[in-house]
């Protein structure tokens, strides 16, 4: 009988695609997630669930025990009264898990950024992750830092129907990487697969080309028929009222608004030129063709 694939965050856009695309192969899986419920679609097609808390070290390392490789990637929680505490108390404990596991190979969702050790907001998480997780000499790991997620334009829809724009604090004239999320799932089910990755490396997912989010809106716009959609920096203080709004703390939005700057100022970058290697297929029209409308027309 092979031995499982622990994925983590099952519940989650990239989780639950590398958890579909395994279960597919034909492949042993166990799906880590907190709500036992939402974990019930992959269960009926034969994963294996193991509802609980990421943050408890014992529940996750006998999660992982016997796994052939393990998915690990920090949850958000917005709500977090202390969010990059949060965060380390997360890595922390992922990586003791993985330890007592004798996990031998990871793969990690970390984010481009992830190299700098300061002025990233949450993305010092994912960097103070991937260090965390390289102290374990006797595993294999992957760290994948994908770009921008075309699915964080879904929470622009609210401002587009309310206000008839698009914005955010970061500038329109930024060009900035974005990938779909099963991209990112399609590249780690592929190294889970072929299984023959070693050492502590890293790998950039760069999507398809590199777009500001001006072209993005306009793209955006012409998928739910309003061409020429409008997108508008706005001030800090205004869009800190939008996450209060959205029930962000305020140690969670110090954290975001840092990222804003860190883009704005060309700080958060790849590491890596645009490669045949680091490029992925999904285009963010067919993104909005499909996804985006969707979610648009549904939110009527």
């Amino acid at each position: 009988m092979k031995s499982p694939f622990a994925i983590c965050g099952a519940t989650g856009n990239v989780g639950s695609r590398i958890a579909e695309n395994l279960l597919k192969a034909g492949e042993p899986v166990r799906i880590v997630g907190r709500e036992r419920a939402r974990l019930g679609p992959l269960a009926g097609k034969g994963a294996e669930p193991w509802p609980g808390d990421i943050g408890d070290a014992t529940f996750l390392s006998k999660a992982f025990t016997g796994a052939r490789a393990v998915f690990v990637l920090i949850p958000p929680k917005y709500d977090a009264p202390d969010f990059r505490g949060y965060q380390d108390q997360v890595a922390d404990t992922l990586v003791s898990a993985l330890s007592k596991a004798r996990v031998r190979r990871i793969v990690t969702l970390s984010s481009i950024g992830a190299h700098l050790s300061r002025g990233t907001g949450p993305i010092l998480g994912l960097h103070d992750l991937e260090t965390k997780v390289d102290t374990l000499k006797d595993a294999a790991a992957v760290h994948l830092r994908p770009t921008y997620f075309m699915e964080n334009h879904l929470w622009s829809i609210p401002v587009i129907r309310e206000h008839g724009v698009n914005g955010s604090p970061v500038r329109p004239d930024i060009p900035i990487p974005m990938i779909a999320t099963k991209d990112i799932a399609d590249a780690a089910t592929k190294l889970f697969l072929e299984g023959t990755f070693s050492g502590h490396t890293v790998r950039y997912l760069l999507g398809p080309r590199d777009l500001t989010l001006s072209e993005a809106t306009r793209i955006l716009g012409d998928a739910i028929g309003k061409p020429g959609l409008k997108y508008i920096q706005f001030p800090e203080e205004e869009a800190r009222k939008a996450m209060e709004g959205a029930g962000m703390t305020d140690s969670a939005i110090a954290t975001f608004l840092e990222m804003h700057r860190g883009f704005n100022s060309g700080l958060i970058r790849p590491t890596q030129e645009r490669n045949a290697e680091n490029s992925t297929p999904t285009t963010l029209e067919e993104f909005a063709r499909t996804v985006f409308s969707a979610a648009y027309r549904k939110a009527a």
